[in-house]
């Protein structure tokens, strides 16, 4: 078959990929920026489209000869997203039915029936409703909590369960869940190519375990050889109070954790099993998925994050080069110095930039810095990185983005903090010539507003100690390479 994957650089599009190249499919991805999937390891084996399931124009070249659409895209932190949703579904099954599409493979949400659901349950159900209503045989699976290394589910989880031997807790811990593993998933979502000709419906899909959301964190303390956890239930803690606490513990921002914990407000379990008739095959535990996803972390072997979208509204602009960018003003701070240290030993030190390496300069500064982006509703420091030693191009480094990285010489990033105005920060190595390097550091700011350039001037006294302390401490970093080496 030929599949459309959308949402291919998100948490399971990013694995349905290679999955589904490994079962003799040919793969298609609609993206809205094709350079994000230049570093993935299967990007020659695809065709890449560029195009947005929100943008109607793109679509029919995309779907052109597809035999099948995995659609994996939803708007989880737009402010409007129930609305931007329905139109990219309905978008979506439009450009199918005109392109003939044989199946349309949807994940939504599981959810009770006769309920009020939250916004974000009623969105992912109504998206599978436009689906189910057109005239393009639809698979709509209908999954709870996905356990899976990478996961904002599991990371939530995992991050409370680790840091809270004990938590005063909403009611919703109580409620029931079906969770699933994330290899089961993708099973499901690489077999359904297979179904028979016609199925039209829902199936709802879960592990073996039902069970509360204080048992599964009492159940991942014991797989974790954690002590004992205890999970005090109280009446007042709201989906939105709950939210923030997450915000404050966990690196899940609140945008995410929101509607996360809104859909826990139900009980959530399924109501039939058909799908284990249809595409029969053994389903992970929870216990074994816990494990699995401990793995996978432990080991650097994490293939996607949930922080690996890109955070809708965030600025996608390329890095200004020359100051006068667009006719406003930009503001930059820029050190260069010279090491003994190769170019190797020097790059390996900037790839491995932030995470659990930190940013080579003032910690308290970086640290205060992050906590008041998560106050402010933003990413914060805690996203982290996928892999300690190897970064793409895409992807999240705490509250910054890749965007663009050339192996041992440029390292861009660009910031996704909440700042009055658009930041960038750049890293490059060059050999000097004389069995040593040059290291060259740009910080870029284009303001926005008056608040923009008062932004600016209020860090400006900062900068001597934050990019001032990276250069040393990064080309030192980098010299202890060389002399331990050399030793």
């Amino acid at each position: 078959m030929r599949c459309l994957v959308t949402g291919a650089t998100g948490y399971l599009g990013g694995r349905l990929v290679p999955r589904l190249l490994a079962e003799g499919h040919e793969v298609r991805c609609l993206v809205r920026e094709p350079g994000k999937l230049r570093d993935v390891p299967w990007a020659g084996d695809v065709e890449v489209a560029r195009g947005d399931v929100l943008d109607a124009a793109t679509l029919p070249a995309a779907m052109d000869g597809v035999d099948v659409v995995h659609y994996l895209v939803h708007s989880l932190n737009h402010a409007d997203f129930a609305d931007a949703d329905r139109r990219a579904a309905e978008n979506t099954a439009r450009a199918a039915e005109e392109a003939r599409v044989k199946r349309i493979v949807y994940l939504g949400g599981l959810h009770p029936p006769g309920v009020e659901l939250s916004p974000h349950l009623a969105s992912r159900k109504e998206v599978g409703d436009v689906f189910l209503a057109s005239d393009v045989p639809a698979v709509v699976f209908q999954a709870a909590v996905i356990i899976g290394s990478g996961s904002a589910s599991f990371e939530m989880l995992r991050y409370l369960s680790e840091r809270l031997p004990v938590m005063i807790a909403p009611r919703w811990v109580h409620n029931r869940i079906q969770p699933i593993a994330v290899r089961d998933v993708l099973r499901y979502l690489v077999e359904a190519v297979g179904l028979p000709d016609g199925i039209n419906r829902t199936f709802d899909v879960g592990g073996p375990d039902v069970l509360t959301y204080e048992d599964m964190m009492v159940r991942y303390a014991r797989v974790a050889r954690l002590l004992p956890r205890k999970v005090v239930g109280v009446p007042f803690l709201t989906p939105r109070l709950s939210s923030h606490w997450v915000n404050l513990i966990t690196p899940v921002p609140r945008s995410i954790a929101a509607p996360l914990i809104e859909s826990l407000v139900h009980e959530v379990v399924c109501r039939e099993d058909d799908i284990r008739r249809l595409l029969p095959g053994p389903v992970t535990g929870y216990d074994r998925a816990v494990e699995l996803a401990l793995a996978k972390i432990m080991n650097a072997d994490v293939e996607t994050r949930w922080s690996g979208a890109s955070i809708p509204g965030a600025p996608s602009d390329p890095l200004p080069s020359d100051p006068d960018w667009s006719g406003g003003s930009s503001y930059a701070d820029v050190r260069e110095q010279a090491t003994t240290a190769t170019p190797e030993q020097l790059w390996a030190v900037v790839e491995g930039i932030g995470g659990e390496h930190g940013w080579y300069s003032f910690p308290l500064a970086w640290a205060v810095r992050g906590w008041l982006d998560r106050l402010a509703g933003g990413v914060g420091l805690r996203r982290g990185r996928r892999d300690p030693r190897r970064l793409h191009v895409g992807e999240a480094l705490d509250w910054w983005r890749v965007e663009e990285i050339e192996r041992g010489k440029l390292l861009r990033l660009r910031a996704e903090m909440r700042v009055p105005g658009l930041a960038w920060l750049e890293l490059q190595v060059a050999d000097d010539g004389h069995g040593g390097s040059a290291y060259r550091q740009r910080a870029v700011f284009v303001p926005r507003g008056l608040a923009g350039h008062l932004y600016w001037w209020a860090v400006w006294p900062f900068h001597g100690l934050v990019f001032g302390g990276m250069v040393r401490n990064i080309t030192s970093e980098a010299e202890l390479t060389s002399e331990f080496r050399k030793s």
